[in-house]
């Protein structure tokens, strides 16, 4: 009885996401930038990103400067400096933000739609994407902030096994580029690198513009002209190779006076848009991503009292993004976590989930997902995933569908095709004592 009622409660959810879904509409601006568009009249807000291949993965010999050049665009722009471009923000309560990931950037708007106030927050938003004077002053108190900030990152034990990471999996590729910068690279970034790295990889080419908000068409296109127009106009930048892959096993071991252990096993995983990455996510959430319901938390800690947390992820990128399995434990108990986490992966890759797992994973995730994208915030986030990564236009249509639809045996396949425990990268860091 109880699988019946879960089974037709499946259904309805499926049944009610296809007929809910949002509407996308798509389109090239004058300038040639693909523009992606959602209608929500049910707020008065409006949303605008610009998502652009600029993310640390282009820092090139500079690491550090696509954050640097970000952080800046809003210090000065056009005939305002960083007060006056607060102030015009706060005066219309808009809200301005630019991100910086390892495979893309995004700069985005947050208006209200009272024709008035918008109006001043998109002139803003436009002045500050399109006119930014990157002030000498400014170049230099950022790279102080920068400085300060990487002396703790290189202390944090944490972030140390992310930078040993992402550098064993992906050897001699912009993927390893470390995100925060080096000391010697901060220290030679100058105006002219910053002005450079904004002309070549802000272009309108290489954009992608997404609208979520109580608008019409015509108001979006006119929006989306608006900003594409005064982005450079050069080409967009040639797309990065692909990483090499990694066929074999390595440790990487590094001493810090940390109470803990902390450790990352993984290699690299997927690419957005791949077709194995659904039976990854799906298989993933029994292996690592359900929380306390997940193998590895229910093994690690529950049964073993080996650490407070433990998960497993895909993290997909334009090439074929890392899987990463984590945690934190006693430095007398890393060898035993160890081999327990492997152990549990080794099964899975083997058998993958038991039919109650995958009903409870397929379950978890297809009624959960409606509130992923119940807000015009979380809306426009996947309509940025959609346009940079061009996935399909009905892809939030039917991503309950193919959840539901993955069977056992693609899911075997697609961790056997993915992932070798023979050949994972293990980092520990505070595993023993500094000398």
């Amino acid at each position: 009885m109880t699988r019946i009622l879960t089974a037709s409660l499946l259904a309805l959810a499926i049944s009610a996401q296809a007929q809910a879904g949002p509407r996308i509409e798509h389109w090239t601006s004058d300038s040639g930038t693909p523009v992606y568009f959602i209608a929500a009249p049910q707020i008065p807000m409006l949303d605008v990103q610009v998502v652009l291949d600029a993310g640390n993965s282009r820092d090139s010999t500079l690491p550090g400067l696509s954050q640097i050049t970000h952080a800046l665009l809003n210090t000065g722009a056009g005939d305002l400096d960083a007060d006056a471009i607060a102030q015009q923000f706060e005066d219309v309560g808009a809200a301005y933000n630019a991100e910086v990931w390892l495979d893309r950037s995004m700069l985005s708007l947050r208006t209200l739609v009272n024709p008035e106030w918008r109006e001043q927050a998109l002139q803003t938003f436009v002045t500050v994407i399109g006119q930014p004077g990157f002030p000498e002053s400014e170049l230099e108190r950022r790279r102080k902030q920068m400085q300060v900030a990487l002396k703790k990152i290189e202390e944090d034990p944490g972030s140390i096994a992310k930078r040993a990471f992402y550098q064993a999996v992906y050897p001699d590729h912009p993927y390893s580029s470390p995100t925060a910068g080096t000391s010697d690279s901060l220290a030679a970034i100058t105006r002219s690198d910053v002005e450079a790295f904004y002309q070549t990889f802000f272009s309108a080419a290489g954009a992608v513009v997404t609208v979520v908000g109580a608008i019409d068409r015509a108001e979006a296109e006119t929006i989306a002209n608006r900003i594409t127009q005064v982005l450079p106009q050069g080409p967009a930048p040639e797309p990065l190779p692909p990483p090499s892959a990694v066929t074999e096993a390595k440790t990487v071991t590094i001493p810090h006076p940390s109470e803990q252990a902390h450790v990352l096993v993984g290699q690299q995983g997927v690419a957005r848009g791949e077709a194995s990455h659904f039976p990854l996510y799906l298989g993933n959430y029994t292996l690592g991503g359900g929380g306390f319901s997940s193998r590895l938390m229910q093994e690690i800690r529950n049964n073993q009292g080996l650490a407070y947390s433990v998960y497993s992820y895909f993290f997909p990128m334009r090439h074929r993004g890392p899987f990463r399995l984590g945690f934190q434990t006693r430095k007398d108990q890393v060898d035993q976590a160890l081999d327990a986490a492997y152990a549990e992966v080794r099964r899975f890759v083997a058998d993958g989930p038991t039919e109650e797992e995958l009903e409870h994973s397929r379950n978890s995730l297809v009624l959960g997902f409606p509130l992923r994208i119940a807000d015009n915030a979380s809306m426009i986030d996947y309509l940025s995933m959609i346009g940079y990564y061009r996935l399909p236009l009905d892809y939030l249509d039917t991503w309950t569908a193919r959840i539901s639809a993955i069977s056992h045996e693609q899911i075997v396949a697609a961790f056997q095709d993915r992932l070798d425990p023979d050949q994972m990268i293990t980092v520990i860091v505070g595993g023993q004592d500094q000398p």
